[in-house]
């Protein structure tokens, strides 16, 4: 979706600099697509966003930086209610937002969160001692 929306945005200013009326100056021309290409380089940061899950830890990929992650350092995961991603809590007491899942994406936002903290219980935690040990 990101990638589409940003080549209409390319694509519309490209044809509104080539439109222009006559007042506009070649400069005013090539702002308007250096504008769309500044939203459209935004637009692609944005959907380049996902978690990857894998035997050894999870991928996270979000707009400027990506980050890997054992199952060790992962203890749990937390999307507050009005919270637009989830965040991860790790094993050293710091978060990290995990972008690649967006509540407004909702029932498929809700089954990915499920996922993910499943595959944290299951991975991510030690398990628990046995009774009387």
């Amino acid at each position: 979706m990101a990638a589409a929306l940003a080549a209409a945005i390319v694509v519309t200013m490209v044809t509104l600099a080539i439109a222009v009326a006559p007042p506009f100056a070649l400069v005013d021309r090539v702002g308007l697509v250096l504008f769309g290409l500044a939203i459209a380089a935004v637009l692609a940061l944005l959907g380049r966003c996902r978690i990857t899950a894998d035997a050894a830890g999870l991928t996270l990929v979000n707009p400027l930086r990506t980050r890997r992650l054992a199952w060790a350092e992962v203890v749990g995961v937390a999307m507050g209610e009005g919270e637009p991603w989830p965040t991860l809590d790790l094993a050293d007491g710091s978060t990290v937002s995990a972008m690649g899942i967006q509540r407004s994406d909702g029932e498929r936002a809700r089954q990915a969160l499920a996922e993910l903290r499943v595959l944290v219980r299951e991975r991510g935690e030690a398990p628990d001692p046995e009774p009387g040990t």
